[in-house]
Formats: C-alpha cells, structure tokens, sequence
C-alpha cells in the first residue's frame, strides 16, 4: 500500500525523502504512520523496478568570501545561509517514471489478501483522481461487490448473535453497510454521467463499535393498576 501512496505523491511532482515523509503523514495519518524505515525500502524497491527515478539537485552555492569576518557574517546573513566551504554533495529527489505511471494504475485496481480491506479501499480511493475513468469505475465496482457480498452474507444471518448489546452492534454495521453502498453507486453514477456528487453525501458510514443499543419498550400500564 505504501508503493501506491509514494507514486501518487510523485504524480504531482518531484519530492526529497523528507518531503515524501511529511506528504504520506499528511495524507495517511488517518490510516496508519509512515516512518523513514519503511519509507526508504519502499523508495529503494520503486527505484530496481524502474517506477521512479532519482534526480539530483545542486547543493546551494558557497557565500564568496568578502576577505573580511564582519563581511562574510553580512553576507551570509543576506544569502540565508552560514558561511560554508564549497560542497559537491547534492539533494536527492525521485519523480515517477513512465513505468511508474503503469505500475501505479495496476497496484491501484490489484487486490492485496494481506491489506485491510478498508483502509486499501479509502487509501486507493484518495489518488483515483490520477487515474482513467475506466480504472476507477472498476474500483468503484470492486468495492460494490464487497458491500453487496457483506449484506448477503449479514442477511443469512436469522438472528444476530449475543445479547442485546452485540445485536445492536450487528444491526448498525449492517445499515452502515448499506449507506457505505449507496454511497459508492451514487460514485459511480457520477462517474458515468459526469455529474457531481451530490452535496447530500457524506462518504462511507463509521462502522466503529460506538452504536448504542436498543431502548427496552416502555411497558404499558394496565387500566386499574396502582400508578
């Protein structure tokens, strides 16, 4: 999964490792955190198969020397930077290469058994506007099946297991499931007729453990009966 966010960053333009490790926190923080060991691996595989290239950027050039400390502390004050001797050591940033462009199609419509399925989907989703129309509505219609496979499954089911408590929790991930699957048709119909979405979603339901369970009926009081 990190493959796909560091090509889609690089769609964008060229980024310094440090650079990309800020970008992914910003766009995965929700999903999980990146650090530079993972990060480099995955930029060091990205570079062997030929999806991303290095490119080189001179280090800055030395402050010239004034023949004077008051003028070289002047001047490097000027120029930003401290007064250095001449450095041949350069910057390194990597940019998506034309096999990088492929590869990021295929790794965004390739099922990953290993991956959570939700966070795979909302991570692939959040670059989908890099990619043809075609590639996405697949996406769209890959997640449908899931969505319409999960209701088959929950509705085999005769009566929710557990107490009142688990059952209620079943019933909610179910209606989440089913407004996560509005959702992704109102997607695609938007796809293939080039319409927006409308304003009135609001994106996939949280299917988290925080439903709260069924009130008990309020018994009747009977006529006649000590109130």
């Amino acid at each position: 999964m990190l493959e796909i966010a560091v090509l889609g960053l690089l769609k964008e333009q060229p980024l310094h490792g440090y650079e990309l490790k800020k970008r992914l926190g910003e766009t995965l923080g929700f999903l999980w955190g990146v650090s530079y060991g993972s990060l480099y691996p995955a930029l060091r595989r990205l570079e062997r198969d030929g999806s991303i290239e290095v490119v080189d950027e001179p280090a800055p050039r030395p402050v010239a020397a004034t023949g004077s400390l008051k003028g070289d502390l002047a001047a490097a004050r000027r120029a930003g930077a401290r007064p250095a001797k001449p450095s041949r050591r350069t910057r390194k940033a990597y940019r998506i290469t034309p096999a990088g462009e492929q590869r990021f199609v295929e790794l965004l419509l390739a099922d990953d058994p290993h991956a959570d399925e939700e966070k795979a989907f909302a991570l692939k989703l959040a670059f989908c506007s890099y990619v043809p129309e075609a590639a996405r509505i697949e996406l769209l219609e890959r997640r449908r099946a899931v969505l319409v496979t999960r209701l088959e499954r929950a509705g085999r089911t005769e009566r929710a297991p557990g107490d009142r408590y688990s059952r209620a929790l079943f019933e909610h991930r179910t209606r989440s499931t089913q407004r996560d699957l509005e959702w992704v048709d109102e997607l695609i119909a938007a796809e293939r007729t080039g319409e927006p979405v409308s304003a009135a979603s609001d994106g996939p339901a949280d299917a988290g453990p925080t439903a709260a369970p069924a009130a008990e009926p309020v018994p009747e009081v009977q006529e006649g009966a000590t109130r």
